[in-house]
């Protein structure tokens, strides 16, 4: 696990790539964001490996300017059986869950970029989020409230019907507008 997704406005993603790099070498972590221009969002990825959670952690969600959202993910999940996707994103769920404790978990946000073509996969991602979190929560995570300010909110981010990271924010440092949805 060494990626954090950061979500923007299509159009800003140099802005993003620009601004967590110089986050993470505030820092001492060191890493190179991949850019598609207008996709809405930037992956920046570290050298080392455990550094990542530790950027979601320290970085102050409310010093970066272009940033609507930071969450650490997963590698990109493709081709997924639209007969089965929930299976495969279990799994990676499993595998982060090995470095962090999602007991605390609270929330799950199913999501996409903010781009017309990717706003065609809002009504999918309204639907698959009830089977998904009835998944994650026979897995014993989703149970803590929101309301106590620790722990983490888990994110599934579809960049296309049959691809997605899967990831997660800390509720004490992500975006203001996700916390106030849910108070």
């Amino acid at each position: 696990m060494n990626k954090l997704a950061l979500y923007c406005r299509p159009g800003f993603e140099k802005e993003v790539a620009a601004e967590i790099t110089d986050q993470a070498s505030n820092l001492g972590v060191f890493g190179f964001a991949r850019v598609q221009d207008n996709s809405g969002y930037v992956i920046f990825e570290c050298y080392q490996p455990d550094e990542v959670d530790r950027l979601a952690r320290d970085i102050p969600f409310n010093r970066l300017i272009f940033t609507r959202q930071m969450i650490v993910v997963s590698d990109l999940l493709e081709d997924l059986d639209p007969a089965d996707r929930i299976s495969p994103i279990v799994v990676a769920f499993e595998e982060l869950s090995q470095q962090v404790n999602f007991a605390q978990s609270s929330e799950l946000f199913v999501e996409t970029a903010d781009t017309n073509k990717a706003k065609e996969l809002s009504t999918f991602c309204r639907k698959f989020t009830v089977p998904l979190r009835q998944a994650l929560k026979k897995q014993g995570w989703l149970s803590a409230k929101a309301s106590q300010k620790c722990g983490q909110f888990l994110h599934c981010f579809f960049v296309k019907p049959n691809c997605c990271y899967v990831g997660y924010s800390y509720v004490d440092n992500h975006s203001p507008i996700l916390w106030e949805s849910l108070v």
